[in-house]
């Protein structure tokens, strides 16, 4: 397993996409996040500003790392398995670790410190464009707000989960072009749609809350969409969206391995 690793980690280190991704992430969040505090800070409520203020505004600007920003690490994830299969490395990578089960189980590995990595670029994007304007203009930064650096601490956790799940992903969706179309899709608009949808009536309510998305930000403890609708109570217990998030991760590296990494490949 060693030498897998260290392998999959000198494959990542060859290429530049997965830090110009990382570039973007942290810009796009900055951006959002900015935008969103601004929004907070300065916009009147009865001409559309947002009803949030204290910690709940800081959590859900915060907390933007996973509403707006888990699109980047599913896409890095997945390309960790689907570049082997669009410039037709994955031949050669099994003859050097034939054993599949190991080839997938080192992508999985490896996508955890990136996780982590592009999770700590997205909150220094966030907390650097939102914490002047919630300071200087709003209730404060509450930087040192234990619920707060909670949020903070657990939604770079949670984008190395993304990761995870990406690479999952992309064992049972080989094909680099389809694998992104599926997630950005997913991500922008299938799964945003099915939270809201699902939340408003109380007999599907309670089925939103597995949704891969809904169940990051159960962990995480914030969540933009559940402020929006009157507070976090439709979110899960922490210890039990992380269950769900690993089980997603567990089901889909399994059906990747039983699929795509079972068959003959040439």
């Amino acid at each position: 397993m060693r030498a897998a690793v260290v392998a999959e980690v000198r494959k990542l280190r060859s290429t530049r996409l997965w830090w110009v991704l990382l570039i973007g992430m942290a810009g796009y969040l900055a951006f959002v996040g900015g935008v969103l505090a601004f929004s907070i800070v300065f916009t009147p409520e009865d001409q559309g500003g947002l009803e949030l203020s204290g910690v709940a505004a800081a959590q859900s600007v915060y907390g933007l790392i996973n509403a707006i920003g888990y699109v980047f690490p599913l896409v890095v994830g997945s390309l960790l398995v689907t570049s082997e299969f669009r410039h037709r490395t994955i031949t050669a990578s099994l003859l050097v670790e034939p054993r599949r089960s190991v080839f997938l189980g080192a992508k999985l590995l490896v996508a955890l410190p990136l996780g982590l990595l592009y999770g700590l670029a997205g909150t220094v994007g966030i907390v650097a464009a939102s914490a002047p304007l919630l300071a200087g203009a709003g209730d404060g930064a509450f930087l040192t707000d234990r619920a707060v650096v909670e949020v903070l601490l657990l939604g770079i956790v949670v984008t190395a989960l993304w990761t995870v799940i990406g690479v999952a992903f992309g064992s049972v969706v080989p094909n680099q072009v389809a694998a992104i179309v599926v997630l950005l899709a997913l991500t922008q608009f299938v799964e945003p749609i099915a939270r809201v949808a699902l939340g408003g009536f109380a007999a599907t309510g309670s089925v939103a809350k597995f949704l891969p998305g809904s169940a990051a930000d159960g962990l995480i403890g914030a969540s933009f969409l559940s402020e929006m609708s009157g507070g976090s109570a439709d979110l899960l217990p922490r210890w039990a969206a992380l269950l769900v998030l690993v089980g997603y991760a567990g089901v889909l590296a399994l059906v990747g391995r039983t699929t795509t990494l079972r068959r003959d490949i040439g």
